[in-house]
């Protein structure tokens, strides 16, 4: 067996590992990803077997184990949709982006039912712009309150964050520094105001996707991951150097 080829396998099996981990093989739940992953390590582990003359080998046994450790812990990208109880990253949009497509709505006239530059209401308002960023919300006032995950009070709050109040009859998007936008009433636009909500104003505070620092952290952790993967090729390939499997 040459050299040549053990890397040629492993450059098969990377790339399926590789785009495994960025999202780009097509997969609709964590359990399709997870068993892709394992599929992908047991190829990679079966190639090495083979090169190293048909037997399963302590090293080709050990990396498939590894390696699906490694992919199988791998965070699938999330549907762009927002959802209960998670916070939408499919759109790699974060809480400063909402902030910063909401600002281009300002002056527009409130009118109830809205969702266009011709006027619009406050969750029209919130819909057009999260479907700007390519997230899809709900369009009704409700509904929506039930969407991402809940920040536990005002102090917690990030710009992009949504509050609601109680009764549910409105809703704003908190810009940061006290401050929040959103379409009031008739014969009002689109503005910038002082928070006037108190906690217990409040029902709920919805983080819809992430925030800028906590988009950044999962950017950093996938880095990681995709690092792991391919010190763990690189190791199996030297092993089965060192050990006399390649000449």
């Amino acid at each position: 067996m040459s050299l040549d080829v053990v890397l040629s396998r492993i450059s098969e099996i990377r790339s399926q590992i590789d785009a495994l981990q960025t999202g780009t093989v097509t997969s609709t739940t964590s359990t399709d990803s997870t068993a892709a992953s394992s599929a992908a390590s047991s190829a990679f582990a079966d190639a090495l077997a083979t090169e190293n003359g048909g037997g399963t080998g302590t090293t080709a046994g050990s990396l498939a184990t590894a390696l699906g450790t490694a992919a199988g812990s791998t965070t699938p990208a999330t549907s762009v949709d927002a959802g209960q109880g998670t916070v939408a990253t499919g759109s790699g949009a974060t809480g400063a982006d909402v902030v910063a497509d909401a600002k281009k709505y300002l002056g527009v006239p409130y009118v109830f039912g809205g969702t266009t530059t011709a006027g619009m209401d406050c969750s029209g308002l919130v819909q057009t712009v999260f479907k700007d960023l390519g997230v899809t919300m709900p369009r009704v006032v409700p509904d929506q309150a039930k969407m991402g995950v809940e920040v536990g009070s005002l102090k917690d709050a990030q710009p992009g964050d949504l509050i609601v109040p109680k009764g549910e009859g409105h809703i704003v998007i908190y810009v940061g520094d006290g401050k929040v936008l959103h379409a009031p009433h008739p014969g009002k636009d689109v503005r910038i105001v002082d928070n006037w909500y108190s906690d217990a104003d409040i029902a709920t505070i919805r983080r819809i996707v992430p925030t800028a620092q906590e988009a950044a952290a999962r950017s950093t952790t996938g880095a990681g991951a995709t690092g792991s993967g391919t010190d763990l090729q690189t190791a199996a390939l030297m092993a089965l150097v060192q050990s006399g499997g390649a000449a």
